[in-house]
């Protein structure tokens, strides 16, 4: 089962050789930041119940990052601390580790590898990951495995780029079924076959046959039975208590500024809170609410799914058990948004969401790495109606720092950016138009992009991902079609309007809620 699952998923980073002596197998967790639901995990505790050696789940927390700041730092952090609670709960030996100062960590993972049968990675398509990846794959002295937990369906299953939504939907549609057959396991541990830690000083411990290491250790049974002192000593495990109860982020070297959500906080354990809330009290109205800001009808899991505390296969599954929906109800494939799962219009509507929308986006920065955040990524319809008007007057010019201070006259505009700056999330049809109008009041699609991707990836907890990249090069017409009439600065690109917008949707609440003068979040 684990090989089918693996199908399309798994390959290797370098050619150095798998090592049956090492202490353990190491899972560096990267991007897919918890312990259910994660395809590398259950690929990684198959390779130690192979090699009859503990597992060591090794997530670290740098600082050199573009956009670092407390916002981000704080909620990969709950994460962490969700993720040290349930491997102790499990008996799996968690390293989490968050570095002091830029480079301090640089050397750990080479210490870590070099003791291991091999090393487990997530792949992940967008940021510096993929560069983290090249730069460390040929000098850590192991192997090195990716594994792509990103979407339902795997990366490298499109044979191409997917340019429109009705394209990839068709695909999709046509692959989901055979994919979901292959889901990943909700919870890989407890494993009874997986080998607890013995403690790193015993020599005896790799003659231990692995059905003697099946017991289920006691708490200091942990990483320090795996990993040296000497090792540990000089890179801390991370002491939640003093970074989250005694602002202990607040002494790295990060953007201090950028403060952390105040309704929005990290883990795997808000994420499945959030999703059993959107079942229970918001799915019935999703298909009728979802573009309304004060209809609040959205899971709010944009940021959880982009750091991986929650997984897109168990929010799908999820929707569809609670639809009591089986593959036998599917309809053929037809590319349409609604109509082939067969469930309530709600669910329709969300699957196409998370099925379509989001993994349009996965897919254009995996099969796109040098041009994905880029306006080479555009299509040529769109290259050559935005060269068009490149000369046309703007009705507005504003800087970046008034973009930021949302200093625009546009009221609607101003709250929408004060909700990414203020709560690290903003409604997405809110965000349409504020990308639609950055584009309006700049000098140029190249400045607008600028504006945007740092805005968004600065403020935004789901930003620097491929769903906001793919995202925001919409505003500019990519995954789009034509439009018209021709429009000054807009040529034939999708135009939007604050004036439209306010008589579309509900948002009196909003706009008060993110006033100049501020209402109460939460």
């Amino acid at each position: 089962m684990l090989d089918e699952l693996l199908q399309n998923r798994l390959t290797s980073a370098n050619d150095h050789p798998l090592r049956s002596d090492g202490d353990y197998v190491l899972y560096w967790m990267i991007a897919q930041r918890r312990l259910n639901y994660n395809i590398a995990l259950e690929y990684a505790i198959a390779r130690a119940i192979e090699f009859e050696r503990p597992l060591l789940v090794f997530e670290p927390l740098r600082v050199r990052y573009q956009w670092a700041s407390d916002r981000i730092h704080r909620f990969i952090i709950e994460g962490m601390r969700d993720n040290a609670n349930a491997a102790e709960k499990f008996g799996i030996a968690y390293y989490p580790y968050v570095e002091p100062k830029p480079g301090k960590g640089s050397p750990l993972l080479h210490r870590l590898a070099k003791r291991s049968c091999t090393v487990v990675t997530d792949e992940y398509p967008c940021f510096f990951l993929p560069t983290m990846i090249e730069a460390v794959k040929d000098r850590i002295p192991a192997r090195l495995e990716l594994v792509d937990g990103n979407s339902v369906l795997p990366l490298r299953s499109a044979e191409k780029t997917y340019t429109v939504a009705h394209s990839y939907r068709r695909y999709m549609q046509k692959n989901i079924l055979d994919a979901l057959s292959r889901s990943p396991k909700a919870s890989p541990l407890p494993c009874p076959a997986l080998p607890c830690p013995a403690p790193v000083e015993s020599k005896t411990a790799k003659s231990k046959t692995a059905e003697s290491k099946k017991i289920v250790p006691s708490e200091d049974l942990l990483v320090s039975n795996l990993v040296p002192k000497a090792i540990l000593d000089r890179w801390p495990v991370a002491d939640f208590d003093n970074l989250l109860e005694r602002n202990g982020i607040s002494k790295i070297p990060i953007d201090h500024d950028v403060v952390p959500s105040p309704v929005c906080p990290g883990g795997s354990v808000e994420a499945t809170r959030r999703m059993t809330e959107f079942l229970d009290k918001k799915l019935v109205h999703y298909d009728d609410d979802r573009n309304h800001p004060d209809e609040h009808a959205t899971t709010g899991l944009s940021p959880h799914l982009h750091f991986g505390h929650i997984s897109a296969h168990e929010m799908v599954l999820r929707v569809l058990e609670k639809e009591d929906w089986s593959p036998e109800d599917a309809s053929a494939p037809n590319g349409k948004n609604h109509g082939f799962w067969n469930v309530s219009e709600p669910a329709e509507g969300f699957l196409d969401q998370v099925l379509t929308w989001r993994e349009i986006g996965f897919n254009w920065s995996y099969k796109n790495p040098n041009t994905y955040d880029k306006l080479d990524s555009l299509p040529d319809w769109a290259k050559k109606s935005l060269e068009e008007t490149s000369d046309d007057e703007r009705p507005y010019l504003y800087s970046l720092e008034e973009f930021e201070n949302a200093k625009t006259h546009d009221e609607l505009w101003n709250a929408a950016q004060r909700e990414i700056v203020q709560t690290g999330m903003m409604h997405n049809y809110m965000r349409m138009l504020w990308g639609k109008k950055i584009f309006h009041w700049t000098r140029s699609a190249q400045e607008a992009l600028d504006v945007m991707i740092h805005l968004n990836n600065k403020y935004g907890l789901d930003g620097r991902d491929p769903n906001s990249y793919c995202g925001i090069l919409w505003v500019l017409g990519r995954t789009d079609r034509a439009w018209g009439p021709q429009r000054p600065v807009f040529g034939k690109v999708r135009y939007m309007t604050s004036d439209s917008t306010r008589k579309k949707l509900r948002l009196g609440e909003y706009l008060e809620r993110f006033s100049e003068k501020g209402g109460k979040l939460g």
